[in-house]
């Protein structure tokens, strides 16, 4: 199995530019703006851009009071659902008063008049994003902690009380991964380009053999190492980042998304399946599975093959809509062509993993 989980083309804080064109705030409005919402601030502000194709463009804000972190929906129409940034701030406004790392809220914008389009302001969390699951540079002590700290956070998400984070309302009743599966059948029939018989074999199993849902809580929906930030010196999360896909849901979603890592390549991002764990203090997936259950009151998890077909599954439907914008011409970078040609191997990794679980 060699296909790597291919969302990086959306990640974000890897350096700051100055915005141009359309990205450029009205910084003596969003001043205004922050001067009677953001408790302690202090102008004027400085706007810098995160580099990166995160989907919600996210901004540093620089001002005599301290750095703060800006993220906005894009201009222009939208899908209904998508670019859901009061869904964002809302759950980091729910966790973060229960001592869950998040960055600060400060105050959620929905009035287009200020700036174009809604927008929220956070704190801003400094320290370290770790790119590669290799961790170059680090030694085994730190890479063990730093794994071990990545399973416990999530664990703690997982224990947070919805209904006292005032997340109850947060998602749908009914079973998660049915949801989900019927919501990426419909993304890959919108952005079909050719007929995979493994695709064709997946949208009809999947339903059929749905785990079922045990517990609910918040699911981060894109739980990774690259998506949290680390303390600057020790293996400590200083704040879980990237809250796009969040919802209630089944709380397996999430740990068998990072359990991913174990069954990808490493390819200089988040997979450990080809790296020499033992030497380099990586934890074994056996270890992760009983940290994480201990941590929770589990007394274990099921086969996690099933769950590893659904994220690729998953995972091939989203590759799939930039596979589509790529031939219809809306999206011919050579990254979007690169990122389109992993659809078949994406296809091909789900279905092994379904004859695994007994397709």
């Amino acid at each position: 199995m060699t296909t790597q989980t291919p969302i990086d083309a959306q990640k974000a804080f890897s350096g700051t530019v100055a915005p141009t064109g359309a990205d450029i705030l009205d910084a003596s409005k969003l001043a205004d703006w922050m001067s009677a919402h953001v408790e302690g601030f202090e102008g004027p502000v400085e706007v810098l851009k995160f580099a990166g194709g995160q989907s919600n463009p996210t901004y540093r804000l620089n001002a005599k009071s301290g750095s703060y972190v800006l993220r906005r929906k894009p201009y222009g129409p939208l899908l209904p659902s998508a670019h859901a940034v009061d869904r964002e701030y809302k759950v980091i406004a729910g966790l973060y008063p229960t001592g869950f790392p998040v960055a600060k809220p400060y105050g959620l914008c929905t009035d287009d008049a200020v700036l174009g389009s809604w927008f929220y302001v956070m704190g801003m969390v400094e320290g370290r994003t770790i790119w590669d699951g290799a961790m170059p540079g680090s030694n085994a002590t730190e890479r063990t902690a730093t794994y071990e700290a990545m399973i416990d956070t999530l664990a703690a998400l997982h224990n947070v009380d919805v209904e006292a984070a005032g997340l109850s309302d947060f998602g749908k009743p009914g079973n998660y991964f049915g949801r989900q599966v019927e919501r990426w059948t419909k993304q890959y029939r919108l952005a079909e380009t050719e007929v995979m018989p493994e695709m064709e074999r997946l949208i009809e199993w999947l339903p059929k053999t749905l785990p079922e849902q045990t517990r609910t809580s918040v699911v981060h929906g894109d739980y990774r190492i690259d998506n949290m930030i680390f303390d600057a010196k020790k293996p400590v999360v200083r704040a879980v980042l990237d809250w796009e896909l969040s919802t209630l849901g089944d709380p397996l979603a999430d740990f068998t998304y990072v359990a991913m890592a174990w069954v990808t390549q490493n390819e200089g991002r988040s997979g450990v399946m080809d790296l020499d764990r033992a030497s380099l203090g990586i934890p074994e997936l056996d270890a992760m599975v009983e940290r994480y259950c201990a941590a929770t009151g589990r007394d274990g998890v099921p086969d996690m093959n099933w769950y590893f077909a659904y994220n690729f599954f998953r995972l091939a439907g989203i590759i799939q809509g930039i596979k589509k914008r790529v031939i219809d011409g809306t999206a011919s970078s050579a990254h979007a062509q690169a990122m389109a040609e992993r659809v078949f191997p994406l296809a091909e990794s789900a279905w092994k993993f379904a004859e695994k679980a007994g397709a």
